[in-house]
């Protein structure tokens, strides 16, 4: 098997350290639970396996030269990540109107160390099927993880021997080496916890990702 390993792992790296959706549903998973970070983390590999052997057996291929399947698969994506962003917003607000109802009758201090709330305390099968579920979804719904399966890594595929193997062999490494990446970045993002522990910070991070959740949800709308 011979494949452009060197030229592909700087590739990889990159994409890896670019921020993006993937990036923003694994860190704001993390920030609630380390556990639920690391299933969203699985979650988007998950979604990068599917790509891959869409790409093998040709059925991505099918979807990019089709304007009308890339289009709906594209705008089902950006749906997606609106309604993520949206639905953070609607937390924050309604856990601010929660804390001014508790204030009212205990009259405690407005920004006091809380409680994460139900993303953080909920067990530990639903923290991980909801990481999990965003991660998978996000991942699964971007056009653009499909298109480096089929554009990208293609590249790096070099004749005398099986394309097939090839592909699959760079694409389990590209998956193995978002594993090691996510599981840092959740272990780093996890010590935010103590800081968003206080409401008025928590209220504020929540309000800024889901922004701009829906800020990245429109975009990959409007892009051509």
């Amino acid at each position: 098997m011979s494949v452009d390993l060197v030229g592909f792992l700087a590739v990889v790296l990159a994409a890896y350290v670019v921020p993006g959706p993937d990036f923003l549903v694994v860190v704001r998973s993390a920030t609630e639970h380390s556990a639920k970070g690391r299933a969203a983390a699985l979650g988007a590999q998950t979604g990068l396996c599917v790509h891959m052997i869409a790409a093998v057996a040709g059925l991505s291929l099918i979807a990019t030269r089709s304007p009308v399947v890339y289009e709906a698969i594209k705008l089902l994506g950006a749906a997606y990540l609106v309604h993520v962003g949206i639905r953070a917003i609607l937390t924050a607000r309604r856990a601010a109107r929660q804390r001014r109802a508790q204030r009212g009758v205990t009259g405690g201090p407005e920004d006091a160390a809380a409680p994460w709330g139900p993303a953080g305390n909920g067990t530990a099968d639903g923290r991980w099927r909801s990481g999990f579920t965003q991660g998978f979804l996000t991942n699964v719904l971007n056009p653009k993880a499909a298109l480096f399966f089929l554009s990208v890594l293609p590249q790096f595929v070099h004749g005398g021997g099986s394309v097939t193997r090839q592909i699959l062999f760079l694409g389990i490494l590209d998956i193995l080496i978002g594993v090691v990446y996510w599981f840092a970045l959740v272990a780093v993002a996890a010590q935010l916890r103590t800081l968003l522990s206080r409401p008025r910070i928590r209220h504020r991070w929540e309000l800024a990702t889901g922004w701009l959740f829906i800020a990245i949800g429109v975009g990959v709308a409007a892009a051509a």
